[in-house]
């Protein structure tokens, strides 16, 4: 096997949203209360709800296509973005320049888990708006090239009986996951061990979906110094992943619903061995607390594998330790377009791991595509032949995009030539 035979299928990316995209799912009659892009007086383009701006603006979240030094919070203009970011088809194109065969994209206007609308004073509004979002990220942007995305919804965080609703409304649509919140409970919601969710995962359970829990909304559970720089967030995020786990491992939840399936997404796996240890030897040493068939006769490490796909950008360490893991639960990612990506180059990057680690042909396959396509039951070649699904084969389709990173101002003259990220 040569680096050019690997199939590639991210379950970790992101989109930057286009102005437009609730033209078409908003009814009339709340049209003009629907988000909107506005240009503030700092020249920064910004997502505006509610008579607010929103949380959450795409300045890092969209690097993509600048230089390193260019790197920051700063927000920027969608005229300086690499057009992947928020176009449908450059994005498919710069998949291909990638050799990427599909890829799950995680919001960015509204936050990874819907906070824009759960935060705003009118919850009826936050709905309409909430399901046009997904009727626009389930029909346009993944509709538009079907078996290139692997369709993702957001659901009302503020009422588990409308989630419910909704993800059985999404599933019609072919929906295969939700992204939702890692530590609900640090956002003043009701935890995983609380019950409160509970209607909601048997839904996830009735349609087979997967509750997606990105890093980045659980920084608060946490306790860091004054002090500390934003290295802390962007470090110990993974190592929120962990806690999560432990709130879903050893709470009811999965006891509760044996078919519950949960992604850790971008929580990395290195730290997962440690992790098996530590709870093994606790279950077995401390029996006295809870008794000795909590886990229905198994290990804690066995139901996390039974449940949790491990999802990693890049992971040396976990590689080499992939048996203690388990082959089975891992899975790759792209995060395209935020810093940690390893777009244009992610073929390279992640075959020079995988080779440093001796991962074995069979072993390649299942981290890159097969465990990620098993676990949200999405056919990779429902839409494209296997031998057109290749690195190899995607990118001999686009050679001619243009890899380079540019200055913003560079990517700015450029677009706003061609009209491109110039919305009206």
């Amino acid at each position: 096997m040569q680096m050019d035979d690997m199939i590639l299928v991210s379950i970790d990316d992101h989109m930057i949203e286009p102005p437009d995209m609730f033209d078409n799912h908003v009814p009339a009659k709340w049209r003009d209360q629907a988000p909107k892009v506005v240009r503030n007086d700092n020249g920064v383009d910004e997502w505006q709800f509610q008579g607010s701006a929103t949380s959450t603006r795409f300045g890092m979240a969209a690097t993509v296509g600048w230089p390193a030094e260019e790197w920051g919070f700063d927000p920027g203009t969608y005229s300086e973005l690499r057009p992947g970011c928020f176009d449908v088809h450059a994005r498919v194109r710069d998949m291909d320049a990638n050799g990427v065969l599909a890829s799950m994209n995680f919001p960015t206007m509204a936050g990874f888990n819907a906070r824009t609308f759960n935060e705003g004073e009118d919850k009826e509004l936050g709905l309409i708006m909430l399901r046009a979002y997904n009727d626009w990220a389930i029909d346009e942007w993944c509709g538009a090239y079907p078996g290139r995305f692997i369709p993702l919804a957001m659901v009302p965080l503020w009422d588990v009986d409308l989630c419910v609703e909704e993800i059985h409304r999404v599933a019609k649509k072919g929906c295969r996951s939700v992204s939702f919140l890692e530590t609900p409970h640090v956002q003043g919601l009701p935890s995983f061990l609380s019950g409160y969710w509970d209607p909601m995962f048997a839904a996830l359970c009735d349609h087979g979906m997967v509750l997606s829990l990105h890093i980045g909304a659980g920084f608060e559970v946490i306790r860091r110094p004054q002090e500390a720089p934003v290295d802390h967030l962007m470090v110990l995020a993974c190592q929120i992943s962990a806690i999560t786990a432990q709130d879903l491992l050893f709470g009811p939840t999965l006891r509760k619903f044996p078919d519950l399936k949960v992604a850790l997404s971008e929580g990395g796996i290195g730290w997962i061995p440690f992790y098996f240890d530590r709870i093994d030897r606790h279950f077995e040493n401390q029996r006295w607390l809870h008794g000795g068939d909590d886990f229905g006769g198994k290990l804690p490490s066995e139901v996390f594998r039974d449940h949790i796909l491990a999802c990693y950008i890049t992971d040396p360490s976990g590689l080499l330790l992939r048996d203690r893991i388990g082959i089975d639960i891992i899975a790759w990612e792209c995060d395209y377009p935020h810093t940690d990506t390893t777009w244009p180059t992610s073929p390279e990057y992640t075959w020079d791991e995988l080779q440093a680690a001796g991962v074995r042909d069979d072993e390649i396959h299942k981290i890159t595509y097969q465990n990620a396509c098993r676990f949200f039951d999405w056919d990779p070649f429902a839409h494209t032949a296997k031998a057109d699904a290749t690195v190899g084969a995607l990118r001999a389709r686009a050679a001619d995009v243009d890899v380079t990173r540019m200055p913003k101002a560079e990517w700015r003259k450029r677009n706003e030539a061609a009209g491109i990220g110039v919305f009206s």
